[in-house]
């Protein structure tokens, strides 16, 4: 295992460790890095889905942000990438006095497997066969993305980071 570490300690001027040599080649092959299925935690399966939804209609309701409430998993490699654009610094710097983020996780409701899909019933979706799904919702607690538009975001990684702000600044101007 320390045979691995040889090259590395000697190009920062530190001496290998005293280690035999190893049987096989095989112990100094590095595998690229996978990413985990399910390393984050953007959508809290513990989390009272219905407490968040009222608390993200009632910021709508005030009117000085727009609400998106975010229906997806985090097993959900689309869910995943819209929620690191919608967390990370440039949502930050531009829309984070324009919109509040929710999250809601649904499970697995392809297999069956859904939970808090009362949730998105409040938006007239009545089978989410996807996900995530998105929701704007405006001042009058009304969404101001229709329900096509709502349940297309099972493409977002493939969106990527760029179209989904362009989208941001789209809805900013309705």
């Amino acid at each position: 295992m320390f045979a691995c570490l040889a090259p590395l300690l000697l190009v920062a001027g530190a001496a290998p460790p005293e280690t035999a040599s190893p049987a096989k080649d095989e112990t100094c092959k590095v595998e690229p890095r996978k990413p985990m299925a399910s390393a984050t935690h953007f959508y809290p399966a513990d989390a009272d889905a219905s407490a968040a939804v009222d608390a993200a209609l009632a910021d709508a309701a005030k009117g000085q942000r727009i609400a998106l409430i975010v229906f997806g998993a985090d097993w959900c490699h689309d869910s995943r990438a819209l929620a690191r654009v919608l967390t990370g610094d440039a949502f930050k710097a531009e829309f984070a006095e324009r919109y509040s983020v929710t999250f809601i996780d649904v499970g697995k409701p392809q297999t069956g497997e859904g939970r808090n899909l009362e949730q998105i019933a409040r938006f007239g979706v009545k089978r989410l066969k996807s996900t995530p799904a998105m929701f704007a919702v405006g001042a009058k607690g009304k969404a101001i993305n229709g329900k096509k538009d709502a349940l297309s975001w099972r493409s977002a990684d493939s969106r990527g980071d760029a179209a989904v702000l362009a989208w941001l600044r789209g809805l900013a101007k309705r």
